[in-house]
């Protein structure tokens, strides 16, 4: 390192940097320049800056760019190298900054793989697999299925195919075919086998030169017209503007994946300044050598802060100046590795920092080059896609501020695909054609008399025929939806005499000895059938089901209206009956004359009150909040429970009850009942592997045939008492006969899995299998054979009784809470200390069976009987001195809710003759009276109790 005196006389250390680039191609040339730029810019306004980067430049022609890398390191102890190093030639260059701790920075390397291999390697351009998920992205919004990459045979163009086909899996399309380039000689001889693929979407990735080569054949044998799809990495892109426009003009109608350089002030200087020096046309490898050379000049001033610059010789004999051996250790390596992996600033490019060695994803430009005779050439922003929100039309989208990821194509504006004349989006190429013009699918089509209406054969004149029915118009959408073109014509399986050629067996055998394509038809996926043909997915419910009568078998019995409700269900609500009733006389009977009385009467109103409201026709008064809390509601689950009784026997005596008439294949067997099948259906094997005999087994052709064998079955054993055959004829049958007939469990199953499984299931030993691991099958009705509703079980109704048993205990806790706070000095004075525990439960209960004298209903009675001279003393309407000093301890006020009826009683207390000779008394109805004549109170009215 050499040092420089300033005129302040402060200390400038110069620090060696090789900068290898290609003075033959644009992109060396162009960063070499904008480095040399970088550099002075950077300088100018930082000139405290105590080092400054001493550039040493080398040519990097493919021959001797080992050597030139090495002479840097070795001879000019260069700190870093920085330039155009490509992928291919980054590999030596990569193990050479490994060994001697020398950053390498390359602004035009994309391969991948390189920084795994070094950590000294430094990716100052982007990651080529980076737009992998963007391009992946625009396949799955056109909905193309197939892609071919077309790559050249070196480290660039290898590197990125595992990531472009991994990324083309994840959204449903592969890769049928790789088309490998080695040479330019190569291009038109792999076109030419391209073109006889049936693939149309293409992927290019190789430089700008092999990539113009590969458009302008493309051009010449006609692979730029309608039907297909070319799409090119930024490779290329980026490098559009340096192609010569003849070149470019070629590639009308191609995708592109761009890098996007936001147009800032920043840039748009630099772009008007290199324009005045230059006259070639800067692009974004220009903009990343002048933000990595800025990057680099920050990390050397941060480690020439704390040490000094050179090389640790190695210890080594010999003068082998290429030598890896005697390479040296750069001094600050580390220290200026981690330097360049911490700057970060705003560059020309977008934001620069280094992750894991290489720039973070960016936004990519979709482009699109259109080539027209109003406007010329021109490179068309299409929309963009971005890492977090996929494709976008513009990046002020609301999808862009809502961050949700879009792969639809409505994100992306008007394309021109390759030979239209017009921009379009809805249009887009299919993506597959068959190669080879003028050669037609040949489908064959069975031809049978029953059951027209799945496939249908009409012969009309001159050898031309008509098919339809429901398999022909699936099989119509199926082509009619592909992505690609299919021409095909249907060729019924018929003699000369326009009758059947033989089995389905024998017509899906045809495929495989290459006489048809391809079969349409209800053609069942059987193992069988599978060893020697493929199957598509089924798009009809696959298996052979029984299909037996039904008739009605209504509740005509006297005992039908027990059959709504289940017996449990019957039992728990008989049981909250008298729950309730419990609970009610619990809550009412201390403080509720109709409740009091002798113990039958008491059970009996008790009873009676509860079960009256089912019909709603309780009349006894409930006095208590909690009682009225309790009866709400269960007079709510009543309702819900008579309604659902209600509807339930209804529907019982009023709809039919239709039933099978035979619920299983042992029963068929054990009764030796006759059962049919559809002629020349592979059903028959599966009867005889059932049990049936031959003469149980009889023979249908059509749907009016199934149903007059039905009819004509007698107990002589004429017609058949069930039919088997494949599911859709089942349902085409019920959709003629809906009510008359039901299908029957099990499913003999014939689905398209593998040919082992098939075997197994298509017989009985998957019900063995299933009866041994899972126990024997239960008879579980099947809700589509039965109109009729199933009786209400308790399952249905718990929830409500489970709310009504809370809220009855609820409502018991909080009156025991208040009686035993409220009777607490009377248990206590009346049970002895010795007393034994059922003594105390005597006591209470005692307590308990007595009327509440503080409940304001019994003070209305006792001021009733004073108001009617009733009682001893109550004559010419004195009122009792018992009375009075138990009345006057309550409070009495016109204005109380509990009295506000009670208005004469206040007349009849001051009008006595005791009363009216002293007003001051009026006062001393407020006032407590003494414990005693409350007592006294109390206990004359126990007595009369007990005496009743």
């Amino acid at each position: 390192m050499s040092e420089l005196a300033t005129a302040e006389n402060r200390t400038v250390v110069k620090v060696n940097v090789g900068v290898v680039v290609d003075y033959d191609r644009l992109v060396g040339r162009m960063g070499l320049s904008c480095i040399r730029m970088a550099l002075s810019e950077f300088y100018e306004s930082r000139s405290y800056f105590n080092t400054r980067l001493d550039l040493h430049p080398r040519d990097s022609k493919s021959d001797v760019v080992e050597a030139a890398s090495a002479d840097l390191i070795k001879n000019v102890q260069a700190q870093a190298i920085i330039g155009s190093i490509t992928s291919t030639q980054a590999n030596f260059i990569v193990d050479l900054g490994e060994k001697a701790q020398v950053p390498i920075i390359s602004y035009s390397a994309a391969c991948p793989s390189l920084n795994i291999r070094s950590s000294y390697f430094f990716r100052a351009t982007e990651n080529a697999a980076s737009q992998v998920k963007a391009i992946s992205s625009m396949v799955k919004a056109f909905g193309w299925k197939q892609a071919v990459p077309i790559y050249t045979n070196d480290a660039y163009g290898e590197g990125l195919i595992p990531y472009l086909t991994d990324a083309l899996l994840e959204v449903d399309a592969h890769v049928p075919y790789r088309s490998v380039i080695s040479n330019s000689d190569q291009v038109g001889e792999e076109l030419r086998k391209l073109m006889t693929m049936q693939t149309r979407v293409f992927i290019l990735h190789t430089n700008d030169s092999l990539g113009t080569r590969v458009f302008a054949e493309a051009k010449k044998i006609g692979m730029m017209g309608k039907g297909y799809v070319w799409i090119v990495t930024n490779g290329m892109t980026n490098l559009l503007s340096s192609i010569e426009p003849s070149v470019v003009r070629s590639m009308n109608g191609v995708l592109g994946i761009k890098t996007y350089v936001p147009e800032t002030k920043g840039v748009k200087d630099f772009r008007k300044k290199w324009k005045r020096e230059f006259k070639d046309e800067l692009n974004v490898f220009g903009l990343w050598a002048y933000d990595a050379a800025k990057a680099l000049a920050i990390a050397v001033e941060e480690v020439a802060k704390s040490g000094k610059f050179g090389f640790k010789r190695a210890n080594v004999e010999g003068n082998y100046s290429t030598d890896l051996d005697t390479f040296g250790v750069s001094y600050n390596g580390q220290e200026l590795h981690n330097a360049l992996s911490n700057v970060a600033f705003k560059g020309l490019a977008g934001d620069f920092k280094m992750v894991k060695g290489q720039l973070r994803s960016s936004t990519y430009e979709i482009i699109n080059i259109v080539n027209n005779s109003n406007n010329g050439l021109e490179i068309k922003g299409v929309g963009f896609w971005t890492p977090r929100n996929g494709l976008a039309r513009n990046l002020s989208s609301p999808q862009i501020v809502s961050k949700d990821y879009s792969t639809s194509k409505n994100n992306l504006g008007p394309i021109l695909w390759p030979g239209e004349s017009n921009p379009q989006t809805e249009n887009a190429p299919k993506g597959w054609e068959i190669p080879i013009k003028g050669q037609k699918l040949k489908v064959g089509v069975p031809v049978r008399g029953g059951f027209k209406e799945f496939v249908d054969v009409k012969f009309l004149p001159n050898n031309r025929t008509n098919v339809t029915g429901y398999c022909i118009d699936i099989f119509k959408a199926v082509m009619k939806a592909l992505p690609y073109t299919v021409d095909y014509e249907f060729v019924p399986f018929v003699n000369s005499s326009h009758q059947s050629n033989g089995t389905y067996d024998d017509l899906v055998y045809q495929v495989y000895l290459k006489n048809f394509d391809a079969v349409v038809g209800d053609t069942t996926i059987r193992a069988n059938r599978s060893l020697y043909v493929d199957f598509t997915l089924p798009y009809t419910d696959s298996g052979v089901k029984m299909i037996v009568p039904v008739k009605d078998k209504g509740n005509k019995n006297a005992w039908v209206f027990l059959k709504p409700l289940t017996w449990d269900l019957w039992m728990t609500s008989a049981c909250f009956f008298i729950f309730i009733g419990f609970i009610v006389w619990v809550l009412e009977h201390r403080i509720n004359e109709e409740f009091r009385g002798p113990p039958l009467h008491q059970i009996g109103t008790s009873c009676w009150f509860s079960f009256s409201t089912l019909v709603f026709a309780h009349r006894e008064r409930v006095i208590s909040n909690l009682t009225r809390l309790v009866i709400s509601i269960w007079v709510f689950v009543v309702l819900i429970l008579t309604q659902s009784y209600t509807a339930s026997l209804t529907s019982l005596l009023t709809v039919q009850q239709l039933q099978p008439t035979v619920t299983n294949v042992s029963q068929l067997i054990k009764n030796g009942d006759n059962v049919g099948y559809l002629e020349a259906s592979f059903v028959y094997g599966i009867l005889k592997s059932l049990g049936f005999n031959d003469s149980q087994i009889k023979v249908y052709k059509s749907i009016q045939e199934l149903h007059d064998a039905f009819s004509n079955y007698t107990s002589a054993h004429d017609g058949i008492a069930a039919a088997f055959d494949e599911n859709p004829y089942i349902e085409l049958f019920l959709r003629k006969h809906c009510s008359e007939y039901s299908m029957i469990e099990p499913t003999f199953k014939t689905d398209d899995v593998s040919r082992a499984i098939l075997q197994v299931i298509e017989g009985t030993k998957l019900k063995d299998i299933e009866s041994k691991w899972f126990g024997p099958e239960k008879r579980c009705p099947d809700p589509n054979t039965q109109v009729s509703s199933n009786s209400l079980g308790l399952e249905s109704f718990w929830g409500l009784f489970l709310i009504v048993g809370v809220s009855s205990f609820f409502a018991l806790a909080i009156h025991a809470v208040i009686f035993f706070h409220g009777q607490r000095d009377v248990i206590t004075s009346s049970t002895p200390a010795e007393a034994s525990t059922w003594d105390r439960i005597c006591v209470i209960c005692k307590v308990f069976d007595q009327k509440d004298l503080s409940s304001h209903t019994f003070k209305k009675s006792t001021t009733d009987q004073v108001l009617q001279g009733q009682g001893n003393g109550g004559v010419h309407g004195i009122v009792p001195p018992e009375v009075l000093a138990y009345t006057s301890s309550q409070p009495i006020s016109p204005s109380s809710s509990h009295y506000s009826n009670h208005t004469e009683f206040n007349f009849v207390v001051f009008s006595s003759e005791q009363d009216q000779s002293s007003p001051e008394h009026h006062g001393n109805l407020d006032q407590a009276p003494p414990a005693t004549a409350l007592s006294d109170v109390q206990n004359q009215e126990a007595r009369d109790t007990n005496s009743s």
